[in-house]
C-alpha cells in the first residue's frame, strides 16, 4: 500500500505534559483518514506537526516518501477548528492574497475561485466583508481558501462546525468528490457520524497514546459483541416473555403483531441454532448482527484503556 503519510515514534511535549508519545500511523495515498479522540488527547498537537507550526521533539514524519519539509506546506490545505480569515477585509481579495502565499498567480488564483464561487452559488458573496456573513457563510469561503490550491493533503479540523445540515451535507460531498480526485485527507471530528459516512480508515489517540487504528470496517467488526436484532410476527405474547427471561432479552418494542428486540448469543450457541429456535414460535422478519456505530467503539476503547 502507498502511503502519503506516514509518522514514526513522534513524540512531543509541552513543558512537563506529553501530548503525543511514541506516535505512528501511516495515511494511505487517496484516503480519507479520521483521527479521533478526547479533548487534549493529541489530535491538533500532531496536526500542528504535520503543518510544521511546531515541531516534533523525537521521531520522523515522511510526506508522499520524503521526509517532512518546508516545501511541502504548498503542497498541504488546512482548515483549522478556530478559523483564521480577516473579518474586514473584502472576501475576493483575501482569498486571492492567501492563494498567493501558496504560490498561486493572482490570475491563477481569480480564476479558480470564479469556479468555486459559481459552484457554491456565492458568487455575489465577491466584495462582501467576512463580518457581514453568518458563521456558515464564512466556513464556506474557508472551505475555499482551504482547497483552492488544489492541494494533495487535506487537513480538516472539525469541518462541519457552524453548517446547517444543508451545507454540511454540501461541504461532505465536496470532500467525498476531492478524494475521488486523488487528494489524501486528513479528518478531525467530534461527530462520530461523520466519521462513519466519510473515513475510510481511522486511529484513535487517548491521553498522548494511539489506542487503535485500522479501516473503519475492521475496528467496528472488532468490538461487536454477538448481539443480533430480530423483528419477528405471530407471536405469542407468552412466548416473548419466557424468551425475555431465558436470554435476557433487550429493547423489546412491539408494533402490531411484530415483535423486535435484541439478543446477545452466548458462547454455546450460534446464529443459525436461534434462527432455527425462533423460527418455531414466530414467522422471522429481519434478523441481522448488531455492528456497533464508531460513538460506541470510541467509548468503549476509551473506557477500556482507563480500566
Amino acid at each position: 500500500m502507498n502511503y502519503f503519510i506516514q509518522a514514526e515514534n513522534v513524540t512531543r511535549a509541552y513543558e512537563d505534559k506529553i501530548a503525543l508519545n511514541n506516535f505512528s500511523i501511516s495515511i494511505p495515498k487517496g484516503s480519507i483518514y479520521g483521527i479521533l479522540g478526547p479533548n487534549g488527547a493529541g489530535k491538533t498537537t500532531f496536526i500542528r506537526i504535520i503543518n510544521q507550526i511546531i515541531k516534533p521533539d523525537s521521531g520522523k514524519i515522511f510526506f508522499n516518501g520524503e521526509p517532512l519539509q518546508p516545501k511541502h506546506i504548498t503542497r498541504i490545505g488546512y482548515m483549522p477548528e478556530e478559523r483564521g480569515l480577516y473579518k474586514n477585509m473584502k472576501i475576493g481579495e483575501q482569498a486571492i492574497y492567501l492563494a498567493q502565499l501558496k504560490g498561486m498567480t493572482r490570475a491563477q488564483a481569480k480564476s479558480k475561485l470564479e469556479y468555486w464561487f459559481d459552484k457554491l452559488k456565492i458568487e455575489k458573496w465577491w466584495n462582501k466583508k467576512l463580518s457581514e456573513l453568518s458563521k456558515g457563510m464564512a466556513q464556506k469561503i474557508q472551505f475555499i481558501v482551504t482547497v483552492l490550491h488544489d492541494p494533495e493533503l487535506l487537513i480538516f479540523d472539525e469541518p462541519f462546525s457552524g453548517f446547517d445540515p444543508v451545507n454540511a451535507n454540501l461541504i461532505r460531498d465536496e470532500i467525498l468528490e476531492l478524494r475521488e480526485k486523488g487528494a489524501t485527507i486528513l479528518f478531525s471530528s467530534h461527530r462520530m457520524e461523520s466519521v462513519e459516512e466519510l473515513c475510510d480508515y481511522v486511529a484513535l489517540i487517548n491521553n498522548s497514546k494511539k489506542i487503535l487504528d485500522g479501516s473503519v470496517k475492521e475496528i467496528r467488526h472488532k468490538f461487536k459483541e454477538g448481539k443480533f436484532k430480530i423483528t419477528i410476527a405471530n407471536i405469542a405474547f407468552q412466548e416473548i416473555e419466557d424468551l425475555r427471561r431465558q436470554k435476557q432479552l433487550e429493547n423489546i418494542f412491539r408494533e402490531g403483531d411484530e415483535y423486535t428486540f435484541s439478543i446477545k448469543i452466548s458462547d454455546n450457541e450460534n446464529s443459525k441454532s436461534l434462527i432455527a429456535e425462533l423460527s418455531e414460535k414466530g414467522d422471522i422478519i429481519s434478523f441481522y448482527e448488531e455492528i456497533p456505530g464508531m460513538n460506541q467503539v470510541f467509548i468503549n476503547a476509551v473506557n477500556s484503556q482507563h480500566s
